[in-house]
């Protein structure tokens, strides 16, 4: 305070020295003449007394030309004075500092003097600054005292008030003690002051409305541990450093470990099954939710179906995932056994069937058959290409499904152009047929963690389906984007399209859109299948967008390669 009030004052003083100098600049303007340096000597040390101001007058090249307390021919140029130096630039000039030529500390005020719009010099004024320091020196020890006086005379008052108020503290505080540690059945006693006694109060109505809200706690836990306890789904809660916060114990029989002693540790340590921990991992990296399904290897192989969802805290804050796992492994034997049975009845199918084609063939051939023999012997041969498709893509599928499930598709690093281009050759009569425009968009340089002929075929069953659906004369257009983190192909027709409702169910087998249209065109229904599983084993996806009479647009979505 004493600062503020010191520089309060200075700021006054360089107020007070800016009006002496205005004032005496005011009466020696038209005056300031080296010729007459003895009157202005004479003039300013007249003033200087009466003001008890030091005055100077400094020509505009920084010579003295007179001063009220020394000889201006022993002085040093002056035109390197801050405060000078402020002057000659127009303005009010006011500084601080040592005087080496009276050995004490000033505070300086400087103004210029125009003589018919010139500027001719400057007058500056100083005041010693020993004055004001003793001024304050003394306020400082007046203070001093006043406050040393007022400490003597408040210290019984203030040691008697605050015994009055620490005691019923005291009391509040050891009731406090007992409140933490569990024991809210002993209440404070409402005594002291007002205050006192408000505060008794309330902590007495906290410990009422605390006992209440633990024991409610305690049973809304003892419920949840009794839910988690009878989930059939392993539940597993992961914060965001990869240590297990909740396990229950449907997930702790599916990875034989004990239930205690597991909230803190790292889940690598626990549970050892890589495929778990990267899904963790991916999980924590993702900002929304995450559905994979997952292989277990072991003594016995397992099949999971994994969902992962943030954790939240207090104000929405992210703490980690919570991860629900469901035992595929039954299902995924069943559909083994299912998928067996389709191989096995395709390949007993495929031979009779081979037979049933050549004898039509020869029959068609034949000459001396009859006319209508001719037309239900071609009629035979349609319906036995159709049975023939349906073995065929019944055992595609059979075998692309036994790959995604056994992991057995071997991946390689390949360009994607020379995938698409196979393609083209392979759909090039249909194109001709239906006076298709292809057209192909993708860099050279695009490449994917792919199987070659396994992407072709998915790319073949869409580019089939887009010239079978598009009109006479279109065009197809296959496009390859690189996001951020996959690789888009884009397949897109436009032709009649399909309406909103069939999307959803679009990838389900042996489902058509146009049943009628679908066998005339000689659709299985499991072209699509067959997409959506060869996208699966490559670890991506497939999208569909379509707007009836305006086209379709089918993106197959791949996992891009990180760079390194």
């Amino acid at each position: 305070m004493l600062a503020e009030l010191r520089n309060l004052h200075y700021q006054q003083t360089s107020k007070d020295l800016l009006a002496r100098t205005q004032l005496i600049t005011e009466q020696l303007i038209g005056d300031i003449d080296e010729d007459q340096q003895l009157w202005l000597t004479n003039i300013i040390t007249r003033l200087g007394d009466r003001s008890a101001t030091r005055i100077t007058v400094v020509l505009a090249d920084g010579r003295v030309l007179a001063d009220s307390d020394e000889d201006p021919r022993l002085m040093d140029n002056h035109g390197q004075r801050p405060e000078i130096l402020v002057a000659f630039a127009g303005g009010e000039g006011v500084s601080t500092r040592f005087s080496t030529t009276l050995g004490q500390t000033l505070m300086y005020a400087a103004l210029p003097i125009y003589q018919q719009d010139q500027l001719i010099g400057c007058v500056r004024t100083a005041m010693p600054l020993a004055d004001i320091d003793k001024t304050f020196q003394s306020i400082y020890w007046k203070l001093s005292g006043g406050g040393l006086l007022i400490a003597l005379l408040a210290a019984p008052i203030s040691w008697y008030l605050s015994r009055r108020i620490s005691r019923p503290l005291e009391q509040m505080t050891t009731g406090a003690q007992r409140f933490s540690q569990g024991d809210f059945a002993v209440t404070l006693e409402e005594t002291g002051s007002e205050e006192s006694c408000r505060l008794a109060a309330a902590m007495n109505q906290m410990a009422i409305k605390l006992s209440g809200l633990i024991e409610r706690e305690t049973g809304q836990r003892s419920e949840i541990e009794a839910i988690l306890g009878c989930m059939l789904e392993g539940l597993v809660a992961v914060d965001n450093s990869e240590r297990i916060i909740r396990m229950n114990s449907a997930a702790s029989e599916l990875f034989e470990v004990s239930t205690t002693l597991l909230a803190g540790r790292p889940i690598q340590e626990v549970i050892r099954q890589a495929e778990l921990q990267r899904f963790v991992q991916r999980a924590l990296e993702h900002k929304g939710s995450l559905e994979e399904e997952l292989i277990l290897h072991g003594p016995q192989q397992r099949y999971l179906h994994a969902q992962a969802a943030p954790l939240t805290g207090a104000g929405n804050e992210r703490i980690g995932v919570l991860i629900v796992l469901h035992d595929l492994t039954r299902l995924r034997q069943l559909e083994s056994v299912r998928r067996d049975f389709v191989a096995n009845v395709s390949h007993e199918l495929k031979t009779p069937i081979t037979a049933i084609r050549g004898a039509v063939e020869t029959l068609i051939d034949d000459d001396s058959a009859e006319t209508a023999a001719k037309r239900f012997l071609g009629i035979i041969f349609k319906q036995n290409n159709r049975l023939n498709a349906l073995v065929e893509d019944l055992l595609d599928l059979s075998r692309i499904e036994q790959g995604v499930i056994g992991g057995s598709w071997e991946m390689q690093t390949s360009e994607l152009l020379p995938v698409l281009e196979s393609a083209r050759l392979a759909c090039e009569s249909l194109l001709t047929e239906q006076q298709i425009e292809l057209k192909v968009f993708c860099a050279e340089t695009v490449q994917a963690r792919i199987n070659p002929p396994l992407l072709e075929q998915a790319i073949i069953n869409l580019l089939t389906n887009a010239i079978k659906y598009s009109d006479q004369g279109g065009r197809v257009v296959i496009e390859v984007a690189q996001l951020e983190e996959q690789i888009s192909i884009r397949v897109q027709d436009f032709g009649c399209g399909i309406p909103e409702e069939h999307l959803s169910r679009l990838f389900e087998r042996f489902y058509r859109v146009d049943l009628a249209r679908s066998r005339n065109q000689g659709g299985t229904g499991l072209g699509l299948a067959i997409v959506k599983h060869v996208a699966q084993a490559h670890r991506g996806e497939v999208r569909v967008v379509s707007v009836p009479d305006e086209g379709s647009t089918f993106t197959v979505l791949l996992p891009r390669q990180k760079d390194h």
